[in-house]
């Protein structure tokens, strides 16, 4: 299944992709789950496959995405977890998962703009994979992580490489400045997420082009890693990391700026696609 969070006329909800159309499924399981992330909480996956021949109630083309888990409690990142992509920065590789964490604020949905802020032209793109927590737990055995997995998502890491050398917080945090979508594929239909293409492009053109075979650290491991401090809880979003072919990493450094558009394919997930403009104001 291909599940996704999204908006109309009639306010926000949730639902399931079919062919060119969604089952609205907030206006048809509302009652029951609120939205995604209560859907994940209360295992209602089984509620909603049950529900993919019901017809859509929406064509792709008049929904507005919003991000895979718009209330997502936590959005946990993974820093330099290919190698190429340590060595084009200059840093040592990590010893250990190198985490940080985004704000909800900070992403949007697919076909949604990405802000490049007034504060700052070094907008860089980072195209990575992410996963989002199906299953709860805490000190979770990498060889039972999986069971854990609800789905996986193509994800846009917008980072502010200025900001980033002084506050990693303030760098990958500026509101609108990254997207996670257009959905979540379900983790039934992911055989192995360490054997997927993750393509970037910018403005057409590949700028990052990489199988996440190359991974250091897997989705078992960061798992393993994650839980052993904190509990990991239904719609929890975590990003794997990014490859090399960034723009920080490039001779003249390249930056995203209004008029761009950036796009994040991985190979059975889609492409997550968005317009850059400027701050308003």
């Amino acid at each position: 299944m291909k599940l996704l969070s999204f908006k109309t006329a009639a306010g926000d909800s949730y639902g399931l992709v079919e062919g060119n159309g969604v089952v609205d499924l907030g206006q048809r399981l509302g009652s029951k789950y609120a939205d995604l992330r209560a859907l994940l909480e209360d295992g209602g996956q089984d509620d909603a496959a049950a529900l993919s021949d019901a017809g859509a109630d929406h064509s792709l083309d008049d929904i507005t995405y919003l991000q895979v888990i718009p209330n997502a409690r936590r959005i946990i990142c993974i820093g330099l977890n290919y190698r190429e992509h340590a060595e084009e920065m200059g840093l040592e590789f990590p010893k250990d998962p190198n985490l940080f964490s985004k704000w909800p604020d900070a992403l949007v949905g697919h076909e949604q703009d990405v802000i490049c802020p007034k504060a700052s032209s070094n907008f860089d793109y980072e195209g990575e994979l992410a996963f989002i927590i199906g299953k709860p737990g805490r000190h979770i055995a990498e060889d039972g992580a999986m069971a854990h997995v609800a789905g996986y998502a193509p994800f846009l890491d917008g980072s502010l490489r200025d900001f980033q050398g002084h506050s990693v917080i303030a760098g990958k945090n500026f509101q609108h400045s990254g997207s996670c979508g257009p959905w979540m594929t379900t983790a039934d239909e992911v055989p192995n997420p360490m054997d997927l293409q993750l393509t970037t492009r910018l403005n057409g053109d590949v700028v990052q082009n990489e199988s996440t075979e190359q991974l250091f650290y897997s989705v078992p491991n960061i798992i393993a890693y994650v839980s052993q401090f904190t509990p990991l809880h239904p719609g929890d979003v975590i990003a794997t990391g990014t490859p090399s072919g960034v723009g920080a990493g490039r001779k003249p450094p390249l930056w995203m700026k209004p008029g761009d558009r950036i796009e994040v394919e991985i190979s059975g997930l889609g492409c997550l696609a968005n317009n850059v403009v400027a701050e308003d104001g």
